[in-house]
């Protein structure tokens, strides 16, 4: 295979402004990039939704062969009306602070999130939510939790607005849940397919 080896030094950022500020950003560029056959592409104009990047950790308790989820309201589900509840079922996560590690980021919000201590952090993957439209970069880690207790609790931060469910899922579950069509956000599909191909056993909670 013979991928390109273009970088960033291969794009020209001609201008920069914001479109809108909020609890979101929305920022419009105007830049050329280098074509694959030569030469640079025309002026292009592209808005960039920028909400900063992100990080998330899938909670397993290898005791009890479970893993954490939770549950809440999303608003995007909601307004794109495809027949799916705008309650989600998602892995722990949350914005990233550049001051502070991911890691430790990640154990924050799962205390914020499950109220639940994290071992050891696993790495599992990098990817961008979504390159054509924004600008988040988000990783995910695999940590391992006692899960006494959790199941059901409710959880989150008022100062935010949030109402977040706990709930735990026997591992071997997993593939009837993602067969279910229930997970339906990329960042806890790919933190689950991991665990499948990684971490699975034949266990049951």
């Amino acid at each position: 295979m013979a991928f390109s080896n273009m970088t960033n030094q291969d794009v020209e950022i001609l201008e920069k402004k914001e479109g809108y500020r909020g609890f979101f950003r929305l920022n419009v560029y105007k830049l050329r990039h280098r074509l694959f056959d030569g030469g640079w592409s025309q002026e292009i104009t592209r808005e960039l939704f920028e909400r900063g990047h992100a990080v998330g950790v899938l909670l397993h308790d290898p005791e009890r062969e479970c893993i954490l989820m939770v549950e809440q309201f999303r608003l995007g589900v909601a307004v794109a009306d495809k027949g799916d509840s705008p309650w989600a079922l998602e892995i722990v996560a949350g914005m990233l602070d550049k001051n502070k590690p991911a890691e430790e980021v990640a154990r924050m919000e799962a205390m914020e999130e499950a109220h639940c201590e994290v071992g050891a952090l696993e790495h599992i993957h990098d990817y961008y939510s979504s390159t054509g439209g924004s600008s988040e970069h988000v990783k995910i880690f695999y940590g391992q939790i006692d899960s006494t207790g959790l199941d059901g609790r409710i959880a989150g931060l008022d100062e935010e607005s949030e109402d977040i469910k706990v709930h735990l899922v026997p591992t071997n579950e997993i593939p009837v849940l993602l067969a279910s069509g229930r997970v339906n956000n990329a960042m806890a599909l790919i933190a689950l397919q991991w665990f499948l191909l990684n971490k699975s056993s034949n266990k049951s909670c």
